[in-house]
């Protein structure tokens, strides 16, 4: 009975792994991993395209050693008054992910778009139009996030993504919508309980994700596979190919509520803020009362308890609600 219960733990991972990430550029001391690359006798293959990189093979890129930028308060115009182009439109096109449990994925056994952050998107559009499922949603993946944004094929973009000043070189974020944590998610029975338990072994995370960095800091003894999702990384997990995996723990907790015989384990590693992205504003294009729009929602979620709902709904059972602090807005004379 355990065993069906695991396989089909593996198979549900499998049916949502259909996401992928950008594939970086391999330096000399990676190794890509072909598909059906490993013997009979060694198990099943790793994941189409994964990276696995020797402990100490890479060192860590340097951190942007930068202040964050803030974001731009809600004033007291009108959705239609601020931005019309979308209201007369009559849908916002948002970039979502489409395998991140509990976060934003497609409901297999739907077809439909469910998750946290998918509810956060149908917020926006409630306000703007009076109406949550005046959305369009389109599945973007992390590499082609700036992308879409900056040739307009979305309007904003609600996938996970941390604000951080290097990001934003490249795009613009609302406010916080979510806080996390870093943390490691293993087999309940491998023993392993922190990071400090990995060196020798082998932790997954998803190419060009900053959780890679984190682990090269961390955990510099242990390999590294790179994967080009996180439900990759779920099912390497399963398939006792890695010993962990590293993730923001709000991707985590996805994963535990796709199968149960895994756990969240350790102190966190770091803290990051999820922020909705929109295209960077400059000379030809003025975001700005598209992030008011956004904020403007953020604030009314916060404050009348819908937010708390939300969080109840899909991260209550395995997450803390965590504080979120309060929005850095510029001020007038910098927006």
């Amino acid at each position: 009975m355990a065993h069906s219960t695991r396989l089909l733990a593996v198979l549900s991972a499998a049916a949502l792994c259909a996401a992928s990430c950008g594939v970086p550029d391999l330096g000399s001391k990676e190794e890509r991993i072909p598909r059906a690359s490993l013997d009979a006798e060694a198990g099943p293959p790793l994941p189409d395209n994964s990276i696995f990189e020797p402990a100490g093979s890479a060192e860590p890129r340097p951190v942007l050693d930068a202040p964050l930028k803030g974001t731009y308060k809600p004033d007291g115009k009108s959705a239609k008054e601020r931005i019309p182009a979308i209201y007369k439109r009559g849908r916002i096109i948002v970039g979502v992910d489409r395998s991140n449990n509990l976060m934003s994925y497609r409901d297999t056994a739907t077809g439909e778009v469910r998750g946290f952050e998918v509810d956060i998107a149908r917020e926006i559009a409630r306000d703007i139009f009076g109406d949550p499922d005046k959305v369009d949603f389109r599945f973007v993946e992390s590499s082609e996030r700036t992308r879409a944004l900056n040739d307009e094929s979305v309007d904003i973009v609600i996938r996970t993504m941390s604000i951080s000043a290097e990001r934003q070189r490249e795009v613009a974020f609302s406010a916080p919508y979510m806080t996390t944590k870093t943390r490691l998610l293993v087999l309940t029975s491998s023993g392993i309980r922190s990071i400090d338990d990995t060196a020798g072994k082998t932790l997954c995370a998803v190419q060009g994700s900053t959780i890679v960095d984190t682990i090269r800091r961390a955990a510099s003894t242990a390999n590294i596979l790179q994967t080009r999702a996180w439900g990759d990384c779920l099912m390497a997990l399963q398939l006792n190919q890695v010993d962990g995996v590293v993730a923001d723990d709000a991707l985590l907790s996805g994963m535990v509520a796709q199968d149960s015989y895994t756990s969240i384990v350790g102190e966190p590693l770091t803290t990051e803020d999820y922020g909705v992205a929109v295209r960077k504003p400059d000379s030809t294009h003025d975001s700005r009362p598209l992030l008011r729009q956004v904020n403007s929602t953020l604030e009314r979620i916060h404050s009348d308890g819908t937010w708390d709902k939300l969080f109840d709904r899909w991260l209550g059972d395995y997450l803390a609600k965590p504080a979120l602090g309060s929005p850095d807005y510029l001020d007038d004379e910098e927006a």
